[in-house]
C-alpha cells in the first residue's frame, strides 16, 4: 500500500498546477486521506509543494477507478523514461499549462484526431516530422498558424463561405 500511496502522491505532484498554499486543516477529509502520508511534514513542505499536492488531490478525487489506474500506469511509464526525456516532458507539460483554455482545447482535439489515425498513419507522420530540419518545422508551424488565422477570419466574415468545407492543410498536402 505504501508504494501505491507513493505513486499517487508523485502522480498528483506531476499533474497539478498553481493554487494558494493550503493549510492541512483547510483540506477536505477526502484530500487529507489521499495525502495522509504528508500530514506530519506538511508544514515543512514548500508553499508550491503544498499547492500542487492540494490541487492534485482534488483532481484525483474526481477521477473514477479506471482513470486512476491509467494515470498510475502513465506515471510508472514516466518513471522508466531516461532523465532527459522526463525533463523535456515536464517542460512540455508546463508549456501546456501556460496555454489559454481555448489553446488547450485545440491541443486536445488535435491529439484525439492524431490518435484516431491508424498506427501506420501515425508512424508515417512521426517519421515525416522527425525528418524535418528545425527550420522546416518552424516554417510548417508558422504556415499552420497562418492557415488557422485565415480560417477564423473567413468563418467570422458574414457572407463568406469559409474554406468550402475542405481542410486547408489537406489542400496544401494534396498540392505537393
Amino acid at each position: 500500500m505504501n508504494k501505491f500511496r507513493y505513486l499517487v502522491t508523485i502522480t498528483l505532484v506531476l499533474i497539478c498546477g498553481g493554487l494558494h498554499a493550503a493549510q492541512w486543516n483547510t483540506l477536505s477529509e477526502q484530500q487529507q486521506e489521499v495525502l495522509r502520508g504528508y500530514q506530519q511534514n506538511w508544514s515543512q513542505l514548500s508553499e508550491q509543494q503544498q499547492e500542487r499536492l492540494a490541487r492534485g488531490s482534488q483532481r484525483w478525487l474526481r477521477l473514477d477507478d479506471p482513470q486512476r489506474q491509467r494515470m498510475l500506469q502513465r506515471f510508472q511509464r514516466f518513471q522508466q523514461l531516461p532523465e532527459p526525456q522526463r525533463e523535456r516532458l515536464m517542460q512540455r507539460m508546463q508549456q501546456f499549462r501556460e496555454l489559454s483554455p481555448e489553446q488547450q482545447r485545440q491541443m486536445r482535439t488535435r491529439l484525439q484526431r492524431f490518435n484516431s489515425l491508424s498506427p501506420q498513419q501515425r508512424q508515417r507522420l512521426r517519421e515525416r516530422f522527425q525528418n524535418l530540419s528545425e527550420e522546416q518545422r518552424r516554417r510548417a508551424f508558422e504556415r499552420m498558424r497562418s492557415q488557422r488565422q485565415n480560417m477564423r477570419s473567413k468563418q467570422q466574415t458574414p457572407g463568406r463561405g469559409g474554406s468550402g468545407g475542405q481542410n486547408p492543410t489537406r489542400q496544401h498536402s494534396e498540392q505537393r
